[in-house]
């Protein structure tokens, strides 16, 4: 049974504001004391950390800091592009013609400091991919300095989690053949030759899917870097050609249908006040009443017909931002609440949308042509004064998402990821994740786009 509810008219933003004053970490504080707490969250927006009342009491988390994000100003859509990955080409064809390399067998872990036979099948295999010089032979049973260095060479080559050591689930990896990774390097060039097509514009944002990393590129060079959120395996984050028309501040959430049938509803049943907790509403329809979600029958709402729209702020599926650009697919790119997401090697954590690490830092270079936001700190006032704005762009940008598992930068080195949507048929990288990153988001930490 849908039941209407009916309640005072609020400000979903100045709740929003109110919530964050009231909440426990403001507990015991002065009026000072909780405008500086309001002040810190803000300045935590740009990519700053936000401790909780009790975060003094709990030990820092020792993560590695990762570095997988391209270094080179040379876009991945550019012709020296294409010339590296034809060098790459070359190389592993040779690499082919000498026999490739040995397969490793399975078994326990090898770490430095172990001796094993299938330690002399490991350097064999690294010295002919290049990750270990062959000056120091391939005699010796040790896992020394030297093949350690090597293996995080290997690691970092393929978008894996660095340990120096070789874990059960990297054999899969290491054992793709030297034929495969030449047909995966050629396959790459062709989807590389696909984004060349037509004329290649001076303003343009890329999106590599398969790397987890954003390219805004002006003038053919690379401007900015951003490690990203996509699609998980079985909700992909599409190939599409379209263009950012617009930015959002503060937006609303309206959930899609899809994301209502297979993961909110089925969480009401379980736990109906999470709309209220999250500033979820619920009409029956898009212009219908509200439903209370104490006294709904979640057991028999429709996904169709019971519409889900989350109020703005920083609790919003969408964060503080979203790009807007219109496309076929319905899929956009935007800020997060799930920052601690980004420390993940592997980020395939959203419902097909692309979440974007220092966002604002992306806005920013987005808006710098428009009138009023050609000067540094327009995104920190809009932030500040906390109201929906919506900014239409003059100067609208083209934006690409694609898929590259592979490529070659300027000095030789030749980068493979894992094909997470297994759209070249290898293995996926279940060896990708750190223990002591956060964890993938389950329940309610799903419910995004």
């Amino acid at each position: 049974m849908l039941k209407k509810i009916h309640h005072s008219d609020v400000d979903p933003l100045r709740l929003t504001r109110r919530r964050l004053l009231t909440g426990a970490a403001f507990v015991g504080l002065g009026a000072s004391a909780a405008q500086a707490q309001e002040v810190n969250w803000l300045d935590g927006i740009f990519g700053g950390n936000r401790a909780s009342a009790s975060s003094a009491d709990k030990p820092e988390r020792k993560v590695e800091p990762l570095n997988d994000l391209r270094s080179d100003a040379v876009p991945w859509r550019s012709d020296q592009m294409l010339e590296n990955v034809e060098q790459a080409i070359g190389r592993y064809s040779q690499i082919v013609e000498k026999g490739g390399w040995p397969m490793i067998p399975s078994g326990a872990m090898l770490r430095p400091g172990d001796d094993s036979e299938r330690v002399g099948l490991l350097r064999r295999r690294l010295m002919a991919s290049g990750d270990l010089p062959t000056r120091g032979g391939n005699n010796s049973y040790n896992y020394d300095d030297a093949l350690e260095a090597a293996m995080r060479n290997f690691q970092e080559r393929h978008g894996l989690r660095v340990t120096g050591r070789m874990e059960q689930s990297m054999i899969p990896q290491l054992n793709i053949t030297a034929n495969a990774r030449l047909d995966q390097l050629r396959r790459n060039q062709r989807r590389l030759q696909d984004l060349m097509q037509g004329r290649i514009e001076d303003r343009y944002v890329m999106v590599n899917v398969a790397a987890f990393q954003l390219e805004a590129v002006e003038g053919y060079e690379v401007r900015q870097r951003h490690r990203v959120i996509v699609g998980k395996p079985e909700r992909q984050t599409p190939d599409i050609k379209a263009t950012i028309r617009a930015l959002n501040f503060f937006p609303y959430w309206n959930v899609p249908e899809s994301v209502a049938t297979l993961d909110l509803i089925p969480k009401l049943r379980k736990e109906p006040e999470y709309l209220t907790k999250e500033l979820i509403r619920a009409h029956n329809g898009y212009k219908g009443p509200e439903l209370d979600p104490m006294t709904t029958n979640w057991n028999t709402a429709d996904g169709k017909i019971v519409k889900f729209r989350q109020d703005p702020g920083p609790q919003n599926a969408l964060g503080l931002v979203r790009i807007d650009m219109p496309n076929s697919e319905t899929v956009y790119m935007h800020d997060t609440p799930l920052k601690p997401l980004f420390t993940q090697r592997s980020r395939p954590f959203s419902a097909g949308c692309v979440r974007v690490q220092d966002v604002f830092k992306l806005v920013e270079w987005i808006a710098r042509h428009e009138i009023g936001w050609d000067k540094p700190g327009r995104v920190a006032d809009v932030l500040a004064a906390g109201q929906p704005l919506d900014v239409t762009l003059t100067r609208p940008i083209p934006v690409y998402f694609t898929y590259i598992t592979a490529w070659a930068e300027a000095n030789g080195r030749v980068e493979f990821r894992p094909d997470v949507y297994g759209r070249d048929g290898l293995p996926r990288g279940e060896n990708m994740l750190d223990p002591d990153a956060p964890p993938p988001p389950a329940g309610l930490g799903a419910l995004a786009p």
